[in-house]
């Protein structure tokens, strides 16, 4: 797999299965759209780090579920040999995760998958500001999803 699972000191992780899944997610989703074989890190962190993350890089003070942080294209690091190039990092808060799943009524898996997809969605270029562009990131989502026997 080209993608990584982390998760944050002092967070209590997902089961190991959850974390798999992730990653298979994520590989999925470079897989459809175009890039297979590029690597992406995905951080499980705490809704402190979010906040944190959020203030600082998007001027929101708030949590949020989700951030995607990709890669200086001007100034692009060759990846050491024989190791896919890293496109970026996405950072997922478990409590988000967690309270959305239960308010949507599915599993904590699906829910951590969909931040996955939609974070490396984001790194590919993809974008959500507009009703448009928000749809077309859920459908790419969920197709990534339901190919991968991923459902709500």
């Amino acid at each position: 797999m080209s993608a990584e699972v982390t998760v944050a000191e002092g967070v209590v992780p997902p089961s190991l299965g959850d974390q798999e899944a992730m990653a298979r997610a994520v590989d999925a989703t470079l897989a459809a759209h175009g890039s297979a074989g590029a690597a992406v890190s995905v951080h499980l962190a705490g809704d402190a780090l979010l906040h944190t993350l959020n203030r600082t890089y998007r001027a929101t003070d708030r949590p949020t579920d989700v951030l995607s942080f990709g890669v200086d294209r001007d100034d692009p690091l060759p990846p050491p040999p024989g190791e896919p190039p890293q496109i970026g990092d996405v950072v997922v808060s478990l409590e988000r995760a967690a309270a959305q799943a239960e308010a949507y009524g599915h599993t904590l898996r699906r829910e951590l998958c969909y931040l996955a997809v939609h974070g490396t969605l984001h790194l590919l270029g993809m974008d959500d500001a507009d009703a448009e562009g928000a749809a077309a990131m859920a459908a790419a989502a969920d197709a990534v999803l339901a190919g991968l026997g991923i459902g709500r």
